[in-house]
């Protein structure tokens, strides 16, 4: 995880050298969070994401922007919850429609950090995956003032549990703040 960490900030200093407009915020939002193609039916899980992002403009078009989030996702189910928090750094290729309005995709990196998941009240001993990878796809305003609004929906590669099947799929609601 530290290599994957440091060469991707190795990446983006590099890249940064290029950028003709940098800025650096924060956000927070609401994720709407469930497993997909799991072998139990799975309901929402309503959580929270919040963290830094990196914006390096590259003209008016094409924007580059890195992000550091905490992610709480999983899903719940009748007889208990899949609970799992996350570090995510996603890395969002921004197009600019128009001046503000932007359609972003590209990968997320997502560590888990937390993994709770317990059946009729008992902590289950599932065993999760340490890592996943999703594909992003959304769209953003920025707004006068350093102010951002993104919507997104994060779509998991990989299974979320050992030796089952069930991938991440998340909508996620965010505000931003841009300081520079």
């Amino acid at each position: 995880m530290k290599r994957i960490i440091l060469v991707l900030f190795a990446s983006f200093f590099a890249i940064s050298t290029y950028a003709q407009e940098i800025d650096f915020g924060f956000k927070a939002g609401m994720n709407f969070a469930t497993i997909n193609d799991a072998s139990v039916s799975l309901d929402t899980r309503t959580g929270f994401h919040a963290g830094v992002f990196l914006g390096l403009k590259f003209n008016d078009k094409i924007a580059l922007q890195p992000e550091l989030l905490y992610s709480q996702q999983g899903a719940d189910f009748d007889l208990g919850k899949f609970n799992l928090d996350y570090i995510n750094i996603p890395v969002v290729l921004k197009y600019y429609l128009v001046q503000g309005l932007n359609i972003q995709v590209g990968p997320q990196f997502g560590f888990v950090i937390n993994d709770e998941v317990s059946f009729a009240g008992i902590v289950g001993d599932v065993e999760t995956e340490n890592f996943d990878l999703s594909g992003i796809v959304g769209a953003g305003v920025d707004l006068p003032f350093g102010l951002r609004i993104d919507a997104r929906y994060n779509f998991g590669f990989n299974d979320v549990v050992k030796d089952s099947s069930g991938k991440n799929s998340v909508f996620s609601l965010a505000l931003g703040y841009s300081f520079l």
